[in-house]
């Protein structure tokens, strides 16, 4: 799931389109009272003038889109027992695992939005996750959301132990496998609908270039 980071004009934001390219989405144009009204909540809650296409997919059975917000409102989306960057950063990492751009686009973007560096961002990326521009802590949370991730039924105590030793504590262990294994059934709905990627992290570096050379 992502937080949608483009600012049309909001008389241009009900007409955006998410071009799923296998299943039709709910547009926000076509929604019944009751998803127009969480689409409503959601652009109040995260001040963003569009709703992301992913909601879209979630709005086909509006129980679980409102519940998906819900999560998006109190766990997702907010420092928790982890911090919103470390959210992001595994949000990044498991979404390159499983071959998303729609979320590995979205979520390395928010990474960089929550003060993660370019060099962080590039060995998740690639799944250099013993890279000097990332610390212990994060290089042991990284190697455990990737193993929930692909072989999640290998994991044993000792790999929790490590993460204890690394420094992070029981609370935020069960946040991280909750973390992976949503963002895991995110990429899924968003691939299987055939939503394409945002352009965000382009549209960033794009910003990014124009400070430094301003």
């Amino acid at each position: 799931m992502d937080v949608d980071n483009e600012k049309p004009n909001p008389s241009e934001a009900s007409r955006a389109a998410s071009s799923s390219r296998n299943l039709p989405v709910v547009e926000e144009w076509e929604a019944d009272p009751e998803v127009a009204t969480l689409y409503e909540r959601y652009r109040a809650h995260f001040g963003r003038p569009n709703v992301p296409g992913i909601l879209k997919c979630f709005a086909t059975h509006p129980p679980l889109l409102r519940s998906m917000m819900e999560l998006a409102e109190t766990m997702l989306f907010v420092d928790g027992d982890l911090t919103r960057r470390h959210k992001e950063m595994i949000a990044t990492l498991v979404s390159a695992q499983n071959a998303c751009p729609y979320c590995a686009d979205s979520h390395g973007y928010q990474f960089l939005e929550q003060g993660g560096s370019a060099e962080a961002l590039r060995a998740i990326e690639e799944g250099k996750l013993g890279d000097s521009s990332l610390t212990a802590a994060e290089q042991a949370l990284l190697s455990f959301a990737a193993k929930v991730n692909r072989n999640s039924c290998q994991v044993t105590n000792a790999d929790v132990a490590v993460l204890g030793r690394a420094g992070w504590n029981v609370r935020q262990i069960a946040e991280a496998i909750h973390i992976t294994a949503l963002f895991a059934t995110f990429n899924r709905v968003v691939n299987a609908f055939g939503l394409p990627a945002q352009g965000l992290l382009a549209s960033y570096e794009g910003r990014a270039l124009s400070r430094s050379e301003g």
